[in-house]
């Protein structure tokens, strides 16, 4: 991602509504695996470890974090972070079958070669071991906010699902995130294309990633946790992110 908004990006992860609440969705998603708390964890994509912290604060003891940047894993040893390195997430140096659970929020559309990438998740994965991984969901939401993010692609649910199949992974659930916010999202997005194809005008330099105040962000934070316990229960139609839990097959 472009260096501006990388550094708005970790300034903004552990309090922003939209990370907080993935956080909250992924991590109830790693609940209901119901996964011993010696479980060995994997996150890519870890940034300034938020998610990471929450793990081991909640008692889970093996948890290991990889991002490509190095400004984030600085991030992550400033704020107590153990276990968390520099590595691509498509050129993974750990063993084979050496994790439970790998997880990987919005990574993949980075990835310009995604077999590559998922064919080493699957490969450091023990067999039966499980894949939480989330993406933003919709080739027509393609925006400034993708190139500023340096995304290769944007997903369909359906799309998601078939590139974890060729990888050999057994998709076991997929779903949109964030349906509460799609409407708005896709009203700017596509208004801001008609507006861009019949005038000049200037993109916002760190996408649509804005501070929000107090109020605001709290409101949208508990809008969509709300949704995030829907989603505990079942699978929703729309979103802005699409997600899957999928499986290695095992013995």
């Amino acid at each position: 991602m472009d260096l501006m908004y990388e550094g708005k990006y970790h300034q903004l992860e552990e309090q922003h509504w939209w990370f907080a609440s993935r956080r909250d969705v992924v991590y109830d998603l790693i609940k209901s695996l119901q996964l011993a708390p010696t479980a060995a964890i994997l996150e890519i994509g870890c940034s300034g470890g938020p998610l990471m912290q929450r793990l081991r604060a909640t008692g889970y003891s093996d948890v290991t974090g990889i991002d490509v940047s190095e400004s984030a894993i600085a991030m992550a040893h400033q704020r107590g972070v153990p276990n968390a390195s520099v590595m691509d997430g498509a050129a993974l140096t750990f063993a084979d079958s050496r994790f439970d659970l790998v997880i990987a929020s919005d990574v993949l559309e980075h990835i310009e070669n995604e077999a590559t990438a998922l064919h080493e998740w699957n490969r450091v994965l023990k067999p039966n071991g499980q894949l939480i991984v989330f993406v933003p969901a919709h080739a027509y939401l393609w925006s400034h906010h993708d190139v500023v993010n340096h995304h290769f692609r944007r997903y369909s649910r359906a799309g998601l699902v078939a590139a974890l199949e060729r990888s050999d992974f057994r998709v076991n659930r997929s779903s949109f995130w964030n349906s509460a916010l799609y409407f708005p999202t896709a009203a700017l997005r596509l208004g801001r294309r008609l507006l861009a194809s019949a005038t000049t005008i200037t993109q916002p330099p760190n996408g649509d990633l804005h501070h929000f105040k107090g109020p605001t962000n709290s409101l949208l934070l508990h809008w969509v946790k709300f949704e995030n316990r829907l989603l505990r229960h079942l699978n929703l139609p729309i979103g802005v992110s699409v997600f899957a839990l999928a499986r290695k097959p095992g013995p």
